[in-house]
């Protein structure tokens, strides 16, 4: 048999670059790896809700980028994120990327969907199996049906059966269930045995958290306050859970030498700004949004990294790919959420961990590490990043990754 040395590849993701998800590092690595890339995607509109300057909603917009080659297909953008026009936003891409697949025959040799919400994405990958006969895997980031339970604090029987029958189809009809943590079979299983197509493929950090050769350690010295810094770095939305955040924030308030720093945006932003205010806490410092490049110049100036996630079951099954970030770069890590993230500190012994909602333990953990020594700071570090290595080397993953595909094709 000839050995396989290329591959054509199409990813098939509603949020590319310039918005800042893993697919984005993935797409770069198969390309540095000789394949050839192709990218489905959406106009960006993430997280801001508005199509970025340089794109129309409607139109079909060709591209290249560093040899990958991106066509982005009309969409109507999310706006605020709620409701109906997230739908609207959901079926648009699925519409128009089926579209083009219809009417622009290509073959490639594998599809690989990154399955953030929405699950319907894949569509366009199942048209293209069904025309030309390719392999089709879907990375499972956001279960379904649960995710849309949650976000849409949802009830409805009827509903909720619909879903469940459309992913079982979806199931059903892909060659791989990629998924990011092994708690998601436990998901999975419950709609359908799937067990000889389900493969473990966790999330890995950006490259530029595993090399720190470019880090500025004075660009951003001066927004530090002075003391023991915990830093969170991401999203500040409702499945953060920042209420409970803001209640340890208060819980510590007296320590002055212990300090939270919030990197990042989102819907409650301004609403936990304005109860830090009232509260009248004065250890808590909102930075505001930076691009994912300026992150490891911001982790430099962390003692500790903060995880937290609101109690609901999907998120005890979902690994936070912010402990993969914080973890290739080496540093201790406090939590607040429940499950599989939960165990993986506890396992690497590099940090630790309460339940989500308990902001008690959180406030008293930050305590006991603010506490702590240099050295014993250090060795956390150390540990951190040993068990990053170990578990979720972006080099070693991305390996089995393609190995698994030239053995499908």
């Amino acid at each position: 048999m000839e050995k396989i040395t290329s591959m054509k590849i199409l990813l098939v993701t509603q949020y590319f670059y310039p918005e800042t998800f893993r697919i984005n590092d993935l797409a770069d690595e198969f390309n540095r790896r000789g394949h050839n890339v192709t990218v489905l995607t959406g106009k960006p509109n993430y997280p801001s809700g508005k199509i970025s300057n340089g794109y129309k909603w409607y139109g079909y917009q060709k591209e290249e980028k560093d040899g990958i080659n991106i066509i982005r297909v009309p969409l109507i953008p999310r706006g605020n994120g709620n409701g109906m026009r997230l739908a609207i936003n959901y079926v648009s891409f699925v519409f128009f990327s089926c579209l083009y697949i219809l009417f622009n025959p290509q073959k490639y040799d594998i599809s690989l969907t990154f399955a953030i919400s929405p699950i319907t994405q894949v569509y366009s990958a199942l048209l293209h199996k069904f025309l030309h006969k390719s392999k089709a895997y879907i990375w499972v980031q956001d279960l379904w049906p649960e995710s849309v339970i949650v976000a849409g604090n949802m009830n409805n029987k009827i509903i909720i059966s619909i879903l469940t029958k459309m992913v079982r189809f979806i199931y059903n009809n892909v060659d791989g269930i990629l998924i990011q943590s092994k708690k998601f079979k436990d998901s999975i299983d419950k709609i359908g045995i799937y067990d000889k197509k389900i493969y473990y493929v966790p999330n890995w950090a950006e490259e530029i958290f595993e090399n720190k050769a470019n880090i500025d350690e004075n660009k951003y010295k001066d927004l530090m306050p002075d003391g023991f810094k915990i830093m969170f770095a991401g999203n500040i939305g409702e499945a953060q859970d920042f209420p409970s955040l803001i209640k340890a924030v208060e819980k510590t308030n007296a320590y002055k030498t212990i300090q939270w720093v919030i990197i990042g945006d989102g819907r409650k932003r301004e609403e936990m700004e304005a109860l830090s205010k009232e509260k009248k806490l004065s250890n808590i410092h909102f930075l505001g949004q930076y691009p994912l490049t300026e992150m490891p110049s911001f982790f430099v100036h962390a003692d500790a990294m903060l995880v937290t996630l609101k109690s609901e079951y999907i998120f005890s099954l979902t690994i936070p790919s912010k402990i993969q970030s914080y973890m290739a770069f080496g540093k201790p890590i406090v939590t607040m959420l429940d499950g599989i993230g939960n165990k993986i500190i506890s396992e690497a012994k590099c940090g630790y961990t309460a339940e989500a909602g308990d902001y008690l333990s959180l406030s008293k953990n930050v305590i006991l590490m603010s506490n702590l020594s240099t050295n014993d700071i250090y060795e956390m570090g150390k540990k951190s990043n040993k068990y990053y290595i170990n578990n979720f080397s972006r080099n070693q993953v991305i390996t089995s990754l393609i190995e698994l595909f030239k053995k499908d094709i």
